[in-house]
């Protein structure tokens, strides 16, 4: 039987079990139990909403959705939410997903810092972001009941001063390519960990690229 919590039933798929012994063994306690809130916020958002979904595939997504912070998983030069979605794809893939599926998670992954725009598409790409900005960013807090937030943390807790360390945990998996943060939310975590850090202006790359005009 399946671990229920907050009334929502983890997968229990073999590619499920697959997914949840890799990340467990790739990243530390507070991305895992990060990754596991997600998908339950992201499922608890669906039932709000009356929204059908994929649990596996809402579940993978929100597993993989920061595997692109850890050093096995980081590429040189690629947005960590890219090598994530990468690395989502080659397991899927080795289980023989099909292709619709494995592009949903993918996308879900590499626009799950893009706010504005998952929650236009499919249910897999809106809720893995919904789940992230709820865990992360406390967006639709209240729209949870007491319950629902004290059963999903007890059983994957927020550790002391997550808010703190999650940006830490950002910081450490970005430093290295500053580049890749261009566009994107992201480029917050630098300019307050970073002193080195200069922000990209896209209105000086429009006035000072190639163009005579």
């Amino acid at each position: 039987m399946s671990e229920l919590i907050a009334g929502i039933r983890l997968p229990d798929s073999a590619i499920a079990r697959a997914a949840t012994q890799l990340v467990r063994d790739t990243e530390d306690d507070l991305l895992y139990n990060h990754s596991r809130r997600v998908f339950l916020w992201g499922a608890l958002t669906a039932d709000r909403h009356g929204l059908k979904y994929e649990p596996e595939l809402l579940y993978l997504g929100a597993m993989f959705h920061d595997m692109g912070l850890t050093q096995k998983y980081s590429s040189p030069d690629l947005r960590f939410e890219v090598d994530g979605a990468n690395a989502a794809r080659d397991f899927m893939k080795s289980y023989g997903l099909p292709e619709r599926e494995i592009e949903d998670v993918w996308t879900a992954i590499a626009l799950h810092t893009t706010p504005g725009i998952p929650e236009h598409m499919r249910p897999t790409i809106a809720l893995v972001t919904a789940g992230v900005e709820m865990d992360v960013l406390g967006i639709a807090y209240h729209d949870f009941t007491h319950e629902q937030r004290d059963h999903v943390c007890v059983h994957h807790p927020r550790e002391t001063n997550f808010k703190e360390n999650i940006i830490d945990h950002f910081a450490r998996g970005i430093i290295n390519k500053p580049l890749t943060t261009f566009g994107n939310v992201k480029t917050d975590v630098l300019a307050l960990k970073d002193m080195t850090y200069v922000r990209q202006n896209f209105c000086s790359i429009i006035l000072g690229s190639a163009w005579p005009n």
